[in-house]
């Protein structure tokens, strides 16, 4: 079986799938069409995330009683940094994961994989490894044995074009991607290079945070895979427009500005197409955003290609308060841009006190393509 999208509203992909449907080739993130040529008895169920958050979050408490080092990855994977509460317990690391996996079988109901390592990246890996329920240990002594046997497309952060060209260089396994020259593979890939020789090597020295210091977020964005088709830039418009009303709502809910916008469209071939553009000033306003985002498509993009998805992400974000516009003398005051904040600012007031739906932008409006 495997938890999938709606078909209905066309987001027919796998979102998690079990080991049995795992033996017949199926991938996260593929078409459902494609799973089921694989496995014609796939039973697909939808997702229930309201539901699986609660879950995560009594077993993050569960986590709390350990170490207050636990850092959500994920909805339904966190970090655990118990270097310095072991003694509490009188037992050692892996004593300590099949305690917790045991107690949160019995008092939750769910069974858990564990990790165990000297560094995140490694410890991720051990917690795929032995599924389900059971606790994996890499350390320094056997790493060879595990860690750099696996294939290296189960690296964390080595995706699917990337291993292509590490393959194309006789990379196959993570132990050989190790072993490369750093320097080298830092001038073919960039700093993406770096970063996966680094974690091939276990030297991944990111801290692991306290569940209760709030973590910044590095961007901000939406998407949606429409209804049909979008033909034309006017309905695309009306996408992207949609789109950045709520990644603008988001910013200033979080008081941050963006320096950066990226679009990314999907069209009915499941191909993507992504390109971003720096502004020339920090704005947290839906215009702005759309503007730039349209400005983006008009220059890459054909009218009359359809668009399955569209993606709107905001990064660079800085704090609303350091961004200071300064003008020089040859500038003159942006009344509009006041105006649009005014706008804004009220649409921002309505919906906090009538719900996020109550007011919305003048765009185009099409049930067919789900953009309410």
């Amino acid at each position: 079986m495997a938890v999938t999208g709606d078909p209905e509203s066309r987001h027919g992909i796998i979102l998690a799938k079990n080991l049995k449907a795992k033996k017949y080739g199926i991938n996260t993130a593929e078409p459902i069409i494609q799973a089921k040529r694989k496995c014609p008895k796939l039973v697909c169920v939808l997702s229930h995330h309201d539901f699986y958050r609660e879950i995560c979050d009594r077993i993050n408490k569960i986590y709390l009683e350990y170490t207050d080092l636990v850092e959500k990855a994920s909805i339904d994977e966190s970090y655990l940094d118990v270097t310095n509460s072991l003694h509490l317990f009188g037992m050692d690391a892996v004593s300590l994961a099949d305690s917790i996996r045991k107690r949160i079988r019995e008092d939750i109901g769910i069974t858990i994989s564990v990790g165990v390592s000297f560094c995140k990246t490694v410890a991720k890996f051990g917690s795929d490894y032995k599924k389900p329920d059971a606790t994996t240990v890499i350390m320094r002594e056997n790493i060879e044995d595990i860690f750099w046997r696996a294939d290296v497309s189960e690296l964390f952060l080595a995706g699917k074009k990337t291993v292509e060209k590490l393959r194309q260089l006789g990379i196959n396994t993570i132990g050989e991607l190790a072993g490369y020259n750093r320097e080298k593979l830092g001038e073919l890939l960039g700093k993406q290079g770096y970063a996966l020789w680094d974690n091939a090597n276990g030297n991944d020295n990111s801290p692991v945070l306290s569940y209760y210091d709030k973590q910044e977020a590095k961007s901000i964005g939406n998407s949606m895979t429409f209804r049909r088709d979008l033909t034309g830039f006017d309905e695309i418009k009306a996408g992207i427009a949609f789109l950045s009303d709520s990644v603008a709502c988001r910013l200033r809910k979080e008081n941050k500005k963006c320096t950066v916008v990226q679009v990314a469209i999907k069209d009915t071939d499941f191909r993507t197409m992504q390109r971003q553009m720096t502004l020339k000033r920090a704005t947290d306003l839906q215009k702005d955003i759309t503007e730039t985002a349209m400005n983006l498509i008009r220059g890459n993009w054909s009218a009359t290609q359809p668009v399955r998805l569209l993606s709107v992400t905001a990064s660079g974000l800085i704090n609303a308060d350091e961004d200071y516009g300064q003008m020089t003398l040859f500038d003159t005051a942006d009344d509009s841009h006041e105006k649009q904040e005014k706008i804004e600012s009220t649409l921002d007031s309505i919906r906090s006190r009538f719900g996020g739906a109550s007011i919305k932008f003048g765009y185009f409006r099409n049930d067919e393509t789900g953009i309410k």
